[in-house]
């Protein structure tokens, strides 16, 4: 058993590589281990929306992300078939601006921070138990890179682990507000697919977006109802560019493209989970998951090891009560995410909108205002309780009503 620390941060992604680095920043002694070694790839939705951006510049790491070559993306935009929405996003924090940068890069670039910050990193890290006495966590049980047994003990472990966390597992962290799979999706990367910003295309059920990345590549990802996941199986790359075929301009593209890397990809449920109990916590997709349809994800992450870190600093300095401050953690997390989960689920179900919805989005077409507010849901910059409330679509309707 080698010396306690403050907190042990299990998974080292980009909810717990930020969250391992504000800890130490803040002077506490922090262990991040995970069970990969970096750079490394995993699934995701790349896209970092503006919040997360404004977040990796607080953090002094958005230099780092746009070393990599990773373009910026300064417009959306939603290809319906009849028209056609496209914006710039309102800003957040004074910036407006998303990245699509391969997790190879992302994940790297925080690890390092964390490490440069003083947390004790340790990838090729397995995580075997996570250790309780009397009903709190203490520490972990794991094994390092050469299979040694490991025990480490700490005022607080953060599960930052993914939506299949063990650290959830382990202490049993009841979920509410569960959604089922509602898609499933497969992306890969393309060479030789020029693409303006971040593009959506939907058609009755189905869609797909593409945005471009590190090395001039783009990731272009297709989406079927989760009814239909087995056929899409069946023959992925027929499936998925048959499902182009849909935009035939866009198909066209891609036909005079190189795909550069196999398909990934897959179906999430959603959930939220009680992020905290005596001695855990939770960030990241360990806490809260969505169906990617949106990609929240990393810019969710951020927000939540912002959150989480000054939980557990108001707790570990006695301004607040541990069950006090994570109580606190809970609420607004619960309070900023929840419109967009629900937006997040609507869209997933890759059904064609209703037809109140078609006119208002025949509205927003065309008025240069109302686009950029529509895309700012997307991009996380305007809830879409705000962007849907009655007034704001009366005033979208009246605006584009014949005079």
């Amino acid at each position: 058993m080698s010396g306690s620390y403050d907190a042990i941060v299990v998974g080292a992604r980009c909810a717990g590589a930020p969250t391992a680095m504000l800890l130490a920043r803040k002077g506490h002694r922090v262990l991040l281990a995970d069970r990969a070694s970096f750079p490394s790839d995993t699934l995701s939705t790349h896209l970092i929306h503006a919040p997360g951006v404004a977040a990796l510049e607080r953090w002094g790491l958005l230099d780092a992300v746009r070393d990599t070559g990773c373009p910026a993306l300064e417009t959306y935009s939603f290809d319906f078939g009849p028209f056609a929405i496209a914006g710039t996003p309102c800003p957040r924090d004074g910036i407006s601006t998303a990245y699509a940068p391969r997790r190879t890069v992302l994940d790297a670039i925080l690890v390092d921070a964390a490490r440069r910050a003083g947390a004790d990193v340790r990838e090729r890290f397995a995580v075997d138990e996570v250790l309780t006495e009397d009903g709190a966590v203490v520490g972990i049980r794991g094994r390092d890179e050469d299979g040694r047994p490991v025990l480490e003990r700490a005022r607080i472990v953060i599960g930052a682990d993914g939506r299949n966390s063990g650290v959830a597992k382990a202490v049993g962290a009841p979920e509410y507000n569960q959604k089922p799979k509602l898609q499933w999706s497969y992306y890969s990367y393309w060479s030789g697919l020029p693409v303006d910003g971040f593009e959506t295309v939907i058609r009755p059920d189905r869609g797909w977006a593409a945005v471009p990345t590190n090395d001039g590549l783009t990731m272009l990802v297709v989406g079927w109802p989760i009814a239909e996941a087995q056929a899409y199986k069946a023959d992925i790359e027929a499936n998925y560019l048959r499902t182009l075929d849909l935009a035939p301009e866009f198909a066209e593209r891609v036909r005079q493209a190189t795909r550069e890397e196999r398909f990934a990809g897959g179906a999430v449920r959603g959930f939220f989970r009680r992020p905290f109990g005596p001695g855990w916590a939770l960030v990241g997709d360990a806490g809260y998951n969505k169906d990617p349809i949106t990609a929240q994800g990393i810019s969710d992450a951020f927000a939540d090891a912002e959150l989480c870190v000054s939980a557990i600093d108001q707790a570990f300095g006695g301004g607040r009560t541990f069950e006090e401050a994570m109580a606190a953690y809970q609420r607004v997390r619960d309070e900023r995410v929840l419109a967009m989960y629900e937006f997040t689920a609507q869209m997933a179900t890759l059904e064609p909108p209703p037809p109140e919805m078609q006119r208002l989005l025949g509205a927003v077409h065309g008025d240069p205002g109302a686009m950029d507010a529509f895309v700012s849901v997307t991009a996380g910059t305007v809830s879409p309780a705000d962007f849907f409330a009655p007034e704001n679509v009366g005033r979208i309707m009246g605006a584009a009503a014949p005079a």
